[in-house]
């Protein structure tokens, strides 16, 4: 990766502080010197609506693609195909009664399907 450059996806503090909650409890014994988990939000084609949302990993790997922005010690990193699908769109965690969830809000989303997993 010879340049970084950032993506338009933001988080809340909620969802900051849930992110570094399991980064500091992840085992890193794995990692090499100098590598440090990050969150990878992705979309792949599929579903009924068009669009998904890979599951919300943390991870060490970076791709040559990658767009990566810093929100004060936790890393976000989106493809280059993602990016323009979620610019504007805000990472949130959910801690109610009823749900404890990472979540996103997509103002680029027109719909999503019946199940709700999947968006257009």
């Amino acid at each position: 990766m010879t340049e970084t450059m950032a993506h338009g996806l933001e988080i809340t503090d909620a969802a900051r502080a849930e992110l570094l909650r399991h980064i500091e409890a992840a085992d890193v014994s794995d990692l090499n010197e100098g590598e440090k988990l990050r969150l990878r939000v992705e979309i792949k084609v599929g579903g009924c609506a068009g669009f998904q949302y890979l599951p919300f990993i943390l991870t060490p790997e970076l791709r040559e693609d990658d767009l990566i922005k810093d929100f004060s010690g936790v890393e976000v990193v989106v493809d280059s195909m993602t990016a323009p699908y979620i610019s504007g769109a805000t990472f949130d965690f959910v801690d109610t009664f009823q749900k404890r969830a990472f979540e996103i809000d997509n103002p680029n989303s027109q719909g999503s399907c019946a199940c709700g997993s999947s968006f257009s």
